[in-house]
């Protein structure tokens, strides 16, 4: 195997066609069916599926079958399947559906406008996650272009990721026979630390959100009335809060929130803080003098990645300031969203934060919890020691550093989902969202010479896992 052969097919095939086949994609406003409930009618998920069997009818190999599957009432999923050389199989998951536009996008850019610039393609859905069906698809074709084997890899595309992924089931059940039990399962749909190296995810973090709402009178009084005699609902959210986290610390108290680190994990994050240094927190938009609750990167990592972690995302019945005047409100009601552990079970834990929040009303005010998400964390399986080396060597190849695996603090709800269908699987999950890219926020981008260097490894550890299929095999 030549890495260089397969870093300038790669380069070449990103050079026009994909670059343009993405940036075409950028412009379709292909938002998930939770932000566009009409997208039947609208057909911009359509759209974008038909873009994307398009390119690959042009570009995947001759023996390959593609197909748009359809189940009735369903977000569209797009199937692409190539058959290999080897023993065992590699599915490669990948969504078109995006985020809503988002205010505060640069003068010169927009969500539906690709623009290329110092090696950034900005827009909608470049990043997260219209790159990942191409460098999929080119990761498989530039084995091809050397006459290297590969397993059959089957390209999995669906439309609903942004809202939770609630078709995915109804498909993987549709297509299982056809799916059949891949033994690396491959999501470009993950984050990277820096753009000098290969990341790769070994954790994901849960979610359990809902609404918190306290309520104290039946109509707004003037507060010089009742200020001292009627307690405010805002004093009692407060306190309510004050039981699940440290106001000084930001830590969550409650043991039902909070999981044992694996030994494994700590010692990642103290190498990937090795590398990202303070940079764990520099990389974020803060304000002149804000500091970390802790200093220590690696701890910083472990926050961010393995403890739970509480954010009011969302309030109702406080007014604007400017309308805001001198009366004691009815109540208060805060949307909360308390990331967990990976390992935290999510539905047990919305159960566990109901209780704590409404059991014994402080001066018996009238409390309510009213749940509206409770997704599960993933934990990745050991690797096993080829898949290991095989990404360790693509990415001195490739961007002449080692790998870094570290966990991401977000959700990615279809991971626990494929990892359940696919119990037997090894996952590599990473990914080219990196510092400042911006995924469901403003001038979002793709980094273009990130994409083209994880195009390459994916491709390497295709490669390998075909040699390690034909070596069993004999």
């Amino acid at each position: 195997m030549s890495s260089e052969a397969i870093r300038n097919y790669v380069d070449t095939l990103w050079g026009d066609a994909i670059t343009d086949a993405l940036s075409e994609f950028i412009s379709i406003p292909a938002k998930s069916p939770h932000f566009d409930p009409h997208w039947a009618e609208n057909g911009h998920l359509d759209a974008a599926i038909a873009l994307a069997e398009d390119w690959c009818r042009r570009y995947a190999p001759t023996d390959t079958r593609i197909e748009v599957a359809r189940l009735p009432g369903r977000t569209p999923l797009l199937l692409v399947d190539v058959p290999g050389q080897a023993p065992g199989g590699v599915l490669l998951y990948g969504h078109l559906d995006k985020q809503p536009e988002m205010a505060g996008w640069d003068a010169d850019k927009g969500p539906w406008t690709p623009v290329v610039q110092d090696d950034r393609l900005y827009g909608r859905g470049s990043v997260d996650d219209g790159y990942a069906l191409f460098s999929s698809l080119a990761a498989v074709l530039a084995l091809r272009d050397q006459g290297l084997p590969h397993a059959r890899c089957t390209l999995l595309i669906e439309t609903c990721e942004e809202s939770g992924s609630y078709d995915l089931p109804h498909y993987l059940e549709a297509l299982g026979d056809r799916l059949g039990q891949p033994d690396l399962v491959v999501c470009l749909d993950s984050g990277c630390g820096n753009y000098e190296q290969l990341w790769c995810t070994t954790s994901l973090r849960g979610v359990a959100a809902g609404t918190l709402s306290v309520e104290v009178l039946t109509e707004g009084v003037h507060s010089g009335d009742a200020g001292g005699v009627i307690p405010s609902s805002f004093r009692v959210a407060r306190r309510l809060l004050e039981r699940l986290e440290d106001a000084g610390d930001g830590r969550i108290l409650p043991a039902a929130f909070n999981a044992e680190i694996p030994a494994t994990r700590r010692r990642q994050a103290a190498q990937a803080a090795g590398v990202l240094s303070d940079t764990t927190f520099r990389r974020f938009p803060r304000v002149p003098g804000l500091r970390p609750d802790v200093e220590d990167p690696a701890e910083l990592i472990l926050n961010r990645t393995w403890r739970p972690a509480l954010e009011v995302v969302g309030a109702s019945g406080l007014p604007e300031p400017d309308d805001a005047g001198n009366v004691l409100r009815t109540g208060t009601a805060l949307k909360l969203s308390l990331r967990l552990p990976p390992t935290v079970d999510a539905e047990a834990a919305t159960r566990a934060l109901d209780e704590l929040l409404t059991s014994d009303p402080p001066a018996g005010a009238r409390l309510h919890f009213e749940p509206s998400q409770a997704s599960n964390g993933w934990h990745a399986p050991d690797f096993a020691p080829w898949l290991g080396e095989a990404l360790d060597r693509a990415s001195r190849r490739h961007f002449n550093a080692p790998a870094v695996h570290m966990g991401e603090g977000g959700a990615i709800p279809f991971m626990g989902l494929l990892a359940e269908t696919f119990p037997q699987a090894q996952f590599l999950v990473t990914g080219a969202l990196g510092p400042g890219a911006n995924a469901h926020g403003p001038n979002e981008f793709l980094h273009l010479p990130m994409a083209r260097k994880l195009t390459a490894c994916v491709a390497e550890v295709l490669h390998e896992h075909a040699v390690q299929g034909l070596a069993g095999a004999d």
